[in-house]
This record gives C-alpha cells, sequence and structure tokens, in this order.
C-alpha cells in the first residue's frame, strides 16, 4: 500500500514539475507576442477542454464532440483556390495521461514567417521562450529550498551549502531498524529501535559512516553506545571478518541531521539550487567519462584494462535512474520518510530536469536553441525539412536511451 501511495505521489510531482516547465514555456511565448494554440495538463485522451475566444476574450467549455476533432482550434476559410487556416483561439485542456503536460505554440517550426508564430519571433525572442521552462524549474528548486532552509533543511550532501551565521543544526543518532538472527549485533544484545550515539567513542551523524567504520575494524571488536528507553548503554560487539556477508547484520535509519534558517534562508535556496546544478553538470560529466572511455578500453588487447572498462560501464548504468526508478523506488521511500524529504526529492528532480533540457541535444530546449543559433551564425535558412529531420532522429536517440534505462530500472526492482 505504501508503495502503491508512493507511485501516486510521484505521478502527481513529476505532471506538475513538467507542466511548470511547459507553463514556462508559455508565459514567455504570450510576453513575445508568438500564440499558443494549446496548453494541456497531462497528455491526451482529452477529459476536458475550454477555449478562449480571440474576438471575446472569453473563455467557453468544448462540447464533447467539438473538441475530438482534428482541427478544433482552427477554422478554414478560403482564399481564391488556396485554403487556409485561422487561428480561432487559444484552448486549455486537460488530459488523460498524467505524465506531464504540453504547450503547443504556432508555427513551432524556425522556417515559419507568419506574424505570431515561434518561427517568426526575433532570436532573442527564441531564446528566452527556449529557456523559460529551465528557468521555470529553477525557480521551483528555489522555493522548495527556501522553505526548507526556513522549516527544516535535510542534509544529504556532504559540504551542504548554509550560511554559517545563520545556521541551526539539529542531529538525531542513528537508529536500528532490524537485527538479523544469530548476527554480532544481536549476539552483543543491539535490538531494534536503539539508537547509536556513538562507535568506540566516535559520534557519527549517517547509517553509511557507521558502516564505514565497521570495515575498518572487520574481525575486531568494538563499542557501541546505545540509547534504548532514555538509558544510555555500552556494549561490546564482535564483528564479523571481512569476507562475511556483513560485518554487524543489522539495517540503520538515519533520521538525519536537519539546518535550519532564518533571514538567509532564501541565499540558502539559490546556493543550495547552484550547488546541485553544478553537482548535476558534474555528475554527467563523469558519466559521459566513463561510458566513452569504458567502450574504448573494451578494443584493447590487455585484459585488465578491458576488465575496469566493463566496470566504468556498469557504473554508468547503476548512475542512471528514469521514469520507473524514480516513480517505482525513489518516490515510495521518500514518501515514507516524511513530508521533508519528499519536498526535497521534487526540488532535487526539478534541478535535474532544468539540467538535462540546457544539454545541447536538439531534441530539448538546449539543443533546438543551439540549432537555430548554429544556422543564425551561418546566416543560412533552417528549413521545416532540415529541423524535423534533426530533431525527430535527436528524438529517436533520446526514446532509445529512455527505454533502456527503464529496462534497468525495472530489472533493478525485479532484484
Amino acid at each position: 500500500m505504501d508503495i502503491l501511495i508512493g507511485v501516486i505521489v510521484g505521478l502527481f510531482v513529476l505532471m506538475f514539475l513538467v507542466t511548470a516547465h511547459e507553463f514556462g514555456h508559455f508565459l514567455a511565448a504570450r510576453r513575445n507576442g508568438v500564440n499558443v494554440l494549446e496548453f494541456g495538463i497531462g497528455f491526451p485522451p482529452r477529459i476536458m477542454a475550454w477555449m478562449k475566444d480571440i474576438r471575446t476574450g472569453k473563455w467557453r467549455r468544448l462540447p464533447r464532440g467539438e473538441w475530438k476533432k482534428e482541427k478544433a482550434t482552427k477554422v478554414v476559410y478560403s482564399d481564391g483556390e488556396n485554403k487556409k487556416f485561422a487561428q480561432k483561439g487559444m484552448v486549455f485542456s486537460l488530459n488523460l495521461l498524467p505524465i506531464g503536460g504540453f504547450c503547443q505554440m504556432d508555427g513551432e517550426s524556425d522556417a515559419d514567417t507568419r506574424k505570431g508564430t515561434f518561427g517568426a519571433a526575433s532570436f532573442w525572442a527564441k531564446t528566452k521562450i527556449l529557456f523559460a521552462g529551465v528557468t521555470m524549474n529553477w525557480l521551483i528548486a528555489i522555493v522548495i529550498f527556501t522553505i526548507l532552509a526556513w522549516s527544516g533543511m535535510p542534509e544529504f550532501l556532504e559540504g551542504q551549502f548554509t550560511v554559517p551565521v545563520d545556521t541551526r543544526i539539529e542531529s538525531t543518532p542513528v537508529e536500528i531498524s532490524s537485527v538479523a538472527e544469530d548476527s554480532p549485533a544481536d549476539q552483543a544484545g543491539l535490538a531494534v529501535g536503539d539508537k547509536i550515539l556513538a562507535v568506540d567513542g566516535n559520534e557519527f551523524v549517517h547509517a553509511s559512516e557507521i558502516t564505514d567504520y565497521n570495515e575498518t575494524k572487520a574481525g575486531e571488536q568494538v563499542i557501541y553506545t546505545i540509547e534504548r528507553m532514555d538509558d544510555t548503554k555500552e556494549l561490546i560487539v564482535t564483528l564479523n571478518p571481512a569476507e562475511s556477508d556483513y560485518l554487524l547484520g543489522v539495517t540503520m535509519a538515519t533520521t538525519q541531521s536537519r539546518s535550519y534558517s532564518t533571514w538567509s534562508a532564501p541565499i540558502v535556496g539559490v546556493g543550495l539550487t547552484a550547488q546541485l546544478t553544478g553537482e548535476t553538470f558534474k555528475g554527467v560529466g563523469v558519466m559521459l567519462w566513463n561510458l566513452i572511455s569504458g567502450v574504448g578500453s573494451q578494443f584493447s588487447s590487455d585484459a585488465t584494462v578491458r576488465e575496469t572498462g566493463q566496470e566504468a560501464i556498469s557504473s554508468v548504468g547503476d548512475s542512471v535512474s528514469g521514469p520507473v526508478g524514480i516513480i517505482g523506488v525513489l518516490f515510495p521511500a521518500f514518501t515514507a520518510a516524511g513530508p521533508t524529504n519528499l519536498a526535497f526529492l521534487a526540488a532535487l528532480i526539478s534541478v535535474s530536469l532544468a539540467c538535462m533540457n540546457v544539454l545541447p541535444i536538439p531534441a530539448l530546449d538546449g539543443g533546438r536553441w543551439l540549432l537555430i543559433a548554429i544556422y543564425k551564425l551561418r546566416k543560412k535558412k533552417l528549413t521545416k525539412e532540415t529541423e524535423e529531420k534533426i530533431v525527430s532522429r535527436a528524438f529517436m536517440v533520446l526514446l532509445a536511451i529512455i527505454f533502456i534505462v527503464t529496462i534497468l530500472d525495472i530489472i533493478r526492482i525485479a532484484q
């Protein structure tokens, strides 16, 4: 049941973030004189639709029979022997598939010269329209992080951005959530609900830090200082050897440190968004390097080099998560961890959406801008056919990558 709730929450959060991205395009298009044919929440088939009549400026709900027609947003009129289409009004629609949203602008090809189309807009206007979506995602992240900085920001990153003079940190101990039978922890008397205050006198904030310390003490005795029912105890634990399946035999839940800010909350919001943006681009760079170097090493005659390359390629697959992994794994886990962690995840994904759309891939905003900019610098006309060919091929490659990542997600979940 918890997983189902997490999946539903994940779908709505992703739909909100993608729709907000498209709303950025919508606002920028309208402000720069580009007509919007339709703004939709979700993807068709439609559930409901409304139209704003250009002549009257009033909204009216479209009858089901009308909005199901292919040319519901246009009216045909005759000009001699040629048929032309005139925009009748902007459509706002609610659609069945909760996988985002869309903003359909008039004349989205750069070659279109009709007044009010995207193609007829100036290069600066196109730049603002194309990057308005990523700007909206960054703004959402800034707002969420600002609120969290004031109400209690979870610490997920080492060296996470703060303003030290206006930061109060509250830490809570790592808690044991399960103990394996006949494990070193069980034999020493550790129990579910025990809070680990220290190990050999060392205080740790994260469960991973305790695990790392245990690895340095494999096969040795360590002293766990725990809190149980408001009572403090010291228990001697003899860890398993390094080659064992586990050293201690527990799972631990880190209830996390949280930082609180007052006047500096907006600064933290901007700073953390910038920090995560940098980390995201850095991660993409490392992933691409591992992929390229890993594939290249497979042509080496040295078996050790090929094995290292295979590990690099494997690390790429482990570091990438698609929609299935995000919705099926991350959101259920973060939803169960509480609204604060869920809000942090939403802001993190919003930053990731912004960064991904900036990348110079023709099917994405950054790639489309780069394509238009290259042809402008070359002083050559970007024809509709050329643009569609480049974008469609890039889109097919993007779909193939998403398909592969989805398969990897499903395999990881199944395992």
